[in-house]
């Protein structure tokens, strides 16, 4: 019964590696009890010896029966007897299932189609690894199995899977082949503890049984042990050439220093935003023209072939919020006239961990609490110490107001902004470049240009708007718009900013929400208004927004047009803004050409997830910091060594302090003369000495023979190694002070045990070499012996664990 049971117990420690994918813990008890339905008909199947080849038909049967049990019960004969409409509808749940993983995004809500997809994947799981483990006698390949469902978080989330869990799954799998192991040796009789022993009673048992037996099986569990800590230590402490989420970026400098800041992945959580269930409110806002405008958070400028990425922002002391006005936007320049607009905003209390403030662009002034300081690259405004959750702040904005004539005119692009938002990687689809150049006139201005892309993608090039669009790589991207050209917001900002590029336009992407809904006198932004679009460069009036992606009841609900991007017939551009308010369902407001989202979606308001860095520490600098750490785990032998001699040394300093060892007391006779009094203290101290001159005896690789006495090895420490008359008088003493302790009724005439010591380290010292010494410094001997014991101890607890039987009363005949 050993290995089905170990077998169990592996499956549900890995388990406990699939809680980011899910909210709540239904998934994991569901899990939990269809582990314990095959651990218990594996567990039978070898008490009463079925063959191997019946036990896994007779745990998928358990496991059936289980999942009927458990989520359709109510179409079952008496809850338990499968029939054919519980069949069908474990069926229906397991295409639900299906669908709902693929529409999700972690942590998936639990419900029941998902728990049940998630217990009988599981369930399958522990079958495979008992048949591994308990049939086949093949405990080693249960890593495979096991290896596979701990990967399926990595391969779905960003974030990296907790030590502990780690810690937990290979603990289980280890429990697993100490298991087998120990099965094997049952095989050839009963296994014996054999208690590590030191000293005489070590070299008695090792002369009666020839060998140490349990030393073998003691390395082995320190080999897994010692690699579960090196797998969870090492990564840490050595450096890496990418940025990763230990040592965050900050803000002064170049997003180096002390204080980190943790931001999501932008492109990762937009597409679970938009299709989760029930709509949930972020923020709402309030603005003094009274239209709707759409609020940035992220602005993405690395696209590396596969997928945007952003530069880490770099926030300055002095461009704090609080200091004033915010640095002027990029390329926006005085000949284009502005608008300026007030915004008031408050965000959600129900918002957790977000680090960016949502902000229409280009933002001029903010009045809110708390540290937040602008990138001045993006106008990106972000903290390290506080979240937006629950804050209310105005926002003055100078919006341009460009015509199309303005617009026309300003192709040229600025080295910087050229170096910056116009690279693409070399291996980009030729088919994409060529799809650019058919879709635009050679001959046009980069404004003209950017409006026909724009009308390439909601007017003329056949697209429409869908969820169910997956992928980031190169490949996803020719699929999109030479193939199938269905996606959502992500792809048809994504393509129209690489082919802005193509074109010479720089371009980069920008996170945030729509303008959303009118209700009253405010807007309220919900999470189906999640939302990605283009912002491309002309020169003197800066980034402008455009929107590739469709608008209203057939695309993203609450996307609008900006005028400036319609061009009428006769070439100029249109004055009806696309932002004006038309009337909604159930007397609110939506923005014009928008609808009611159809789609019910459910908040993600925890704004967790992978940091975004922008160069990372330095590699000298996490050099240094691994070493050091390094360094202080090498020195915990020394540490450690060190307090034990300041222990032994307070237990000096207290007999000191006490009655005097041989201190005279008058005897009850009148003709008797005082006699001395043994005191705890000098014990205890005499003990401590003893103990101390065996440690610095093993530091130094010097010996002590467990037959040798303490006069005997004072007299061959003195001549051996040419004490001088101070050091053998000082070891005789603490010899003489030892014998007497065991032997005799009085202590006799006593010095100072660590003066006596420190002349006897000093001269054994002087004998050996400076290696040996230093090494007695850093690497007692002593104290590695003492946690090598430790150790010991420690896994004859888990010894006598394994020697637990249970067995059952004996029958008595009556």
């Amino acid at each position: 019964m050993r290995l089905p049971i170990a077998s169990g117990a592996a499956t549900a420690a890995v388990t406990l590696s699939l809680y980011p994918l899910f909210q709540g813990g239904a998934w994991f008890w569901a899990s939990l009890w269809a582990i314990a339905v095959v651990t218990a008909v594996g567990a039978l199947a070898g008490r009463y010896t079925l063959p191997d080849w019946l036990a896994p038909l007779a745990q998928v049967v358990a496991v059936w029966i289980y999942l009927t049990v458990a989520f359709t019960g109510d179409k079952a004969w008496a809850w338990v007897v499968p029939t054919r409409e519980s069949v069908a509808e474990l069926g229906r749940l397991l295409v639900t299932g299906f669908a709902d993983i693929q529409r999700f995004a972690a942590p998936v809500p639990a419900s029941t189609s998902i728990t049940m997809l998630t217990c009988g994947g599981v369930a399958l799981i522990a079958i495979l690894v008992d048949l591994l483990a308990s049939r086949l006698r093949r405990a080693a390949l249960t890593g495979l199995p096991l290896l596979a469902l701990f990967t399926v978080p990595a391969a779905v989330i960003t974030e990296p899977i907790g030590w502990h869990v780690f810690i937990i799954a290979a603990l289980g799998y280890l429990g697993l082949l100490v298991a087998d192991g120990r099965e094997r040796v049952g095989h050839w009789g009963r296994a014996v503890l054999v208690r590590r022993t030191s000293g005489l009673a070590a070299s008695r048992t090792a002369a009666r049984t020839g060998s140490d037996v349990g030393a073998l099986r003691l390395s082995g569990k320190r080999i897994g042990i010692t690699a579960v800590a090196l797998a969870v230590l090492l990564p840490s402490l050595l450096p890496t050439l990418e940025p990763d989420p230990l040592f965050g970026f900050g803000v002064g400098g170049k997003g180096r220093g002390g204080n980190s800041i943790s931001i999501p992945n932008p492109i990762v959580n937009l597409r679970g935003e938009l299709s989760l269930p029930n709509d949930s409110t972020v923020l709402t806002y309030t603005s003094s023209d009274n239209r709707p405008r759409y609020l940035r958070m992220y602005s993405l400028d690395i696209f590396d072939g596969q997928q945007w990425t952003m530069t880490g922002p770099n926030g300055r002391p002095e461009d704090r919020t609080s200091a004033g006005p915010l640095p002027p936007a990029p390329g926006q320049g005085r000949s284009v006239p502005v608008t300026k607009v007030t915004t008031k905003i408050t965000v959600s209390d129900e918002v957790k961990t977000l680090k960016f403030l949502p902000l229409p662009y280009p933002p001029g002034r903010i009045d809110v609490e708390g540290d937040w300081r602008p990138d001045r690259d993006t106008l990106m405004v972000f903290s390290t110490e506080d979240t937006a959750g629950g804050l209310t702040y105005t926002v003055v904005s100078d919006e341009p107001t460009p015509t199309a004539e303005t617009l026309k005119s300003s192709d040229f692009v600025p080295p910087s902004i050229r170096e910056r938002y116009l690279q693409l990687p070399g291996n980009l689809p030729r088919e994409i470049r060529e799809l650019t150049s058919r879709q635009t006139e050679r001959d046009a201005s980069h404004y003209e240009q950017a409006v026909q892309l724009q009308e390439f993608f909601t007017r003329k090039g056949g697209f429409t708007y869908s969820l169910a669009t997956q992928g980031h790589d190169d490949q996803a991207l020719v699929d999109f718009l030479i193939r199938n050209r269905a996606g959502y917001c992500e792809q048809f900002a994504a393509s129209m900013a690489v082919m802005a590029r193509i074109l010479g336009i720089p371009a980069r992407v920008a996170i945030g929400y729509t303008g959303g809904s009118r209700y009253g006198e405010r807007w309220k932004v919900g999470v189906h208004d999640s939302h990605a679009w283009p912002e491309l460069y002309f020169e003197g009036t800066g980034w402008l927004r455009f929107e590739p992606t469709p608008t209203g009841s057939t695309g993203q609900g609450s996307a609008t047009v900006p005028s400036y991007s319609r061009i009428r017939a006769d070439g100029t551009d249109s004055d009806q803004p696309s932002t004006s308010p038309t009337a909604g369902p159930r007397g609110t407001y939506m923005p014009n050409g928008s609808a009611s989202n159809p789609r019910d979606r459910r908040p993600d308001l925890d704004y967790g997830g992978p940091v975004v860095t922008n160069e990372g520490t330095p590699v000298a600098v996490r050099i240094g910091a691994g070493v050091a750490v390094m360094a202080l785990i090498a020195l915990i032998p020394a540490m450690f060594r060190w307090q034990v001699r300041a222990r032994r040394r307070r237990s000096y300093s207290r007999a000191a302090a006490g009655p005097a060892a041989g201190s005279a007391v008058p005897a009850t006779g009148a003709a008797d003369p005082p006699v001395a009094v043994r005191t705890g203290r000098w014990e205890a101290a005499t003990t401590a000495a003893w103990a101390e001159l065996d440690d610095v005896l093993c530091d130094y690789g010097m010996s002590r023979q467990p037959s040798e006495s303490p006069r005997a090895l004072a007299g061959r420490l003195a001549g051996q190694y040419g004490f001088d008359a101070e050091a053998e008088a000082a070891v005789t003493r603490i010899a003489t002070s030892v014998e007497r302790m065991l032997f005799a009724r009085t202590p006799g005439e006593t010095g100072s045990p660590h003066e006596d010591l420190r002349r006897v380290r000093r001269a054994l010292a002087a004998t050996v070499t400076r290696g040996r010494r230093i090494r007695a410094v850093l690497l007692p001997p002593s104290t590695l012996l003492r946690m090598r014991r430790m150790g010991g101890r420690l896994l004859d607890g888990f010894d006598r664990l394994e020697n637990l039987r249970f067995r059952r009363p004996a029958r008595r005949d009556v």
